[in-house]
């Protein structure tokens, strides 16, 4: 009894071993690959339960989604003959896994090597084909389709299709850098030169001009002045003549002491004798 119970115990298990060795699980975001004894036997599965022939059949995973590839930078030639440094990515997938497994023996690593020298010549083909100023500042969406175009061409003989190559950084090399800076540092100095001298020659202008102006409006008002001073004179003159002329005694009085009054107006002015027409009304005689 006991030996027949082991019996159905280990029956129970190896059917359970077999079970478990023929069903396995595809999941959406991978693709499958069976194997039978090292050759390909199917590669259609779908996501869900799947069954194989247990110890026989050998089942290889792989990752069905979208894959990314920072590609290392690299130089290329224009087509003005400059170098330009290039920073880039690729976005691929597995679109046939059997030819994948088949050409590439399932390494993702030597697909990745295998993807990044297809892109890199497609790279330097087209940036061959045109001018730096095309490259940065042309219809680069043009540019990348026909690089992915030509380059699934190529990726299709691997089971792998290229989805997106994007172009992140286009520099110049840093010897080639330094040497623009330098040329454009010289420049905007020539250029800062430049607006400066055209400055001070305005500026030159603008003073000259100043200095004409204001010599012109000096002498205006000198001659304005002159000739108000002179009208000034004339009208005194003319009041003192009318005034003179209805009072001559009082007229010469008043001059006699204003007269007095510049003369005598100091501390340091000594008189010893009185005498002379000046001093006529110092005395009582009458001239």
């Amino acid at each position: 009894m006991s030996s027949r119970l082991n019996t159905i115990i280990f029956v129970g298990l190896l059917a359970v071993i077999i079970i478990s060795s023929s069903v396995f699980f595809v999941d959406q975001r991978e693709r499958v690959l069976l194997l039978r004894l090292g050759q390909i036997e199917r590669s259609d599965y779908q996501a869900g339960i799947q069954f194989k022939i247990p110890f026989i059949n050998e089942i290889r995973r792989f990752d069905g989604r979208i894959l990314t590839l920072d590609a290392t930078p690299a130089r290329y030639l224009t087509g003005e003959k400059k170098n330009v440094l290039v920073d880039s990515f690729i976005l691929w997938r597995i679109s046939d896994v059997a030819t994948y497994f088949t050409s590439m023996g399932g390494d993702e690593g030597r697909a990745q090597l295998r993807l990044s020298q297809i892109v890199k010549d497609g790279l330097r083909g087209e940036f061959g084909k045109r001018t730096i100023q095309q490259v940065v500042s042309g219809d680069r969406v043009a540019m990348v389709s026909q690089i992915i175009n030509d380059a699934n061409n190529t990726a299709s003989e691997f089971g792998i299709e290229i989805v997106n190559v994007r172009i992140k950084r286009i520099d110049l090399p840093t010897e080639v850098s330094t040497s623009v800076y330098t040329r454009m540092e010289a420049e905007r100095e020539r250029v800062a030169k430049e607006l400066r001298s055209q400055g001070a020659e305005e500026a030159e202008k603008i003073r000259s001009d100043a200095d004409r102006q204001r010599t012109i409006i000096v002498a205006d008002a000198n001659r304005t002045a002159e000739e108000l001073r002179g009208t000034g004179d004339a009208q005194a003159t003319e009041i003192y003549a009318d005034a003179y002329g209805q009072n001559s005694e009082f007229y010469s009085l008043y001059r006699r002491l204003t007269a007095y009054k510049n003369v005598f107006g100091g501390d340091d002015m000594l008189v010893i004798e009185p005498k002379g027409e000046f001093f006529n009304l110092f005395s009582n005689t009458k001239d």
